[in-house]
């Protein structure tokens, strides 16, 4: 691991830094590339703006390690706002949720009920995400549980731990839509590759995998990346399969690669593009730095020019 992503994830866990950078202009300016703005509202006028170019939209509310199941039902009740906004305004947009801000480390059951509740009311795919390492073993609990009572409840998957092969391995019974990303929390390297090159190969297998499962209708694959040869790989091997551009889907961040999400979608590709709110923004965005740790020059150059 560089030493840039290094100090760009611890610097994601810290309390103070983020209290410091939530009050600053020049910081806000720097989001403002990423997110369209803190509030529901700023996320749903840009998912209609993005329905006008063909693409699709996921939504979420940042936030993580919730103190209180009080807190959580909060959670889960603006989402269900939500759901009930993007219904009335005819959006094709879903939620993406987090188990830690739905109650995960108070109280799986609780955890659980919050999010069949979003399930029910949900007119189109929930999505799961992925926290770190520590929650991968009661995600995947919460997620069969879910599968097991809704067709339409997706899982994210990390390319970069180790142990996720043997994870997809056990979901595919279920006929699961996974969403397959590289991974953005600092891990051991016993639990994750520390190197780039081995999560994009481990990326790739795994992308593979998915692919044939979709072959044969077992799986929905959705790959996260914004890797573009990457990207042709996988179209590459899904028309090498068989699987139809409706059969698998590509999810790209807000701000990120906005002409190629808007040329692939004219190519006829499913593309979604994952649209962040809320005011907790600081340490998601520390992670999308550490992703690549270039952008700090490119958000540099932003705020200068």
């Amino acid at each position: 691991m560089s030493i840039a992503r290094t100090a760009l994830l611890k610097a994601s866990r810290s309390k103070w830094l983020a209290a410091q950078m939530s009050n600053r202009a020049f910081a806000r300016r720097a989001v403002k590339k990423f997110m369209p703005g803190e509030d529901v509202a700023a996320a749903l006028g840009e998912a209609a703006n993005l329905a006008t170019r063909n693409l699709g939209t996921v939504i979420t509310q940042l936030g993580e390690n919730l103190t209180t199941l009080g807190e959580a039902d909060a959670v889960r009740d603006h989402y269900l706002g939500v759901l009930g906004s993007i219904r009335e305004r005819g959006l094709a947009t879903v939620i993406s949720v987090k188990p830690t801000q739905l109650g995960l480390d108070l109280s799986a059951d609780a955890c659980f009920a919050n999010i069949d509740a979003l399930a029910a009311r949900a007119g189109g795919m929930l999505w799961i995400d992925m926290e770190d390492a520590s929650y991968v073993d009661r995600t995947l609990d919460l997620y069969r549980k879910l599968k097991a009572k809704h067709d339409n409840v997706g899982l994210c998957l990390q390319s970069y731990l180790r142990r996720t092969p043997a994870d997809l391995d056990t979901l595919l019974p279920l006929k699961p839509a996974i969403r397959l990303v590289k991974g953005a929390y600092a891990e051991a390297p016993h639990v994750a590759f520390p190197v780039k090159r081995d999560v994009d190969l481990a990326y790739y297998a795994l992308a593979e995998t998915l692919l044939a499962a979709g072959a044969g209708g077992q799986a929905l694959p959705v790959f996260g990346t914004h890797d573009m040869g990457l990207i042709e790989r996988i179209a590459a091997r899904a028309a090498t399969l068989g699987v139809a551009k409706g059969k698998w889907e590509l999810h790209m961040l807000y701000g990120i690669r906005s002409s190629d999400q808007q040329a692939l979608a004219a190519q006829g590709q499913t593309v979604r593009c994952l649209i962040s709110y809320g005011s907790a923004w600081f340490a998601w965005y520390m992670r999308r730095l550490a992703e690549r740790p270039a952008n700090v020059w490119f958000v540099v150059k932003s705020l200068l020019g």
